[in-house]
């Protein structure tokens, strides 16, 4: 079965903080980052503790997750290796408004933010390259806003198996196989909905042959259908992504 839309997979080295900066930047920013070991199903903090530090995954894969009102949660991003985020607040202190879980067992670097302030306060070419990044964090955010607000349920399940696609996507003879294990619960607590309605929509999908599901992984066959949906405004690569 064909693909009848290309993918790039997104790398580390494409689509995140490692991107913006040389090797002078990287490295100065390391001497400040201190290593720590998380266990898979650990926290790297909880929802409403002080946003004091940003996190760079320089192994394995975090979950970062809100809970709503009525105690569901809601999956904000899936991050991999050569990720950093963090919220960093404006004029008074902030608190986290996420939490961050490990999926596997993982090494993640943490940076404080007042070592944060000090390197770019002394550093003027980073603290721009640091601004941009800054932007393309927001730019994912409101992509995928865009998706939800403008089409629905819908829209917001075709745009997850899109993003999916550019960030644990594999070109295989089937179609794009999306590498990272999902069960239906989690593609509904990503687009906030109830898992029967994942179902239903899935479902059909399947009966029109845009996607299968071998073993728990998805197969995307049809990436333009998914793509038609939400009327695909072809953002790059940093941008489309989970």
């Amino acid at each position: 079965m064909s693909v009848n839309c290309a993918v790039t997979q997104v790398t580390s080295e494409t689509n995140q903080i490692r991107r913006f900066l040389n090797d002078r930047q990287f490295e100065k920013l390391e001497t400040i980052m201190t290593q720590v070991h998380y266990k898979e199903g650990s926290r790297l903090f909880w929802e409403d503790e002080p946003a004091d530090k940003l996190f760079y995954i320089a192994k394995g894969h975090v979950k970062v997750t809100k809970m709503t009102d009525e105690g569901r949660e809601m999956i904000l991003y899936f991050l991999q290796e050569g990720d950093m985020f963090g919220e960093i607040g404006g004029l008074s202190e902030v608190n986290f408004s996420f939490s961050g879980e490990a999926l596997v067992d993982s090494v993640v670097e943490v940076i404080t933010l007042t070592d944060l302030e000090q390197m770019i306060s002394g550093d003027g070419e980073f603290a721009v390259q640091f601004i941009k990044w800054m932007g393309v964090l927001q730019r994912t955010t409101e992509s995928k806003f865009r998706d939800l607000l403008l089409f629905g349920k819908t829209g917001a399940l075709a745009s997850t198996l899109i993003r999916l696609c550019n960030s644990y996507g594999k070109m295989t003879e089937e179609g794009i196989e999306i590498e990272l294990k999902l069960t239906n619960t989690d593609l509904a607590n990503i687009i906030g909905t109830a898992r029967e309605s994942v179902n239903r929509l899935l479902k059909e999908y399947k009966d029109k042959g845009v996607m299968t599901i071998d073993h728990g992984k998805i197969i995307v066959h049809d990436l333009a259908y998914l793509r038609e949906i939400v009327h695909c405004p072809n953002c790059p690569d940093e941008i489309c992504r989970m």
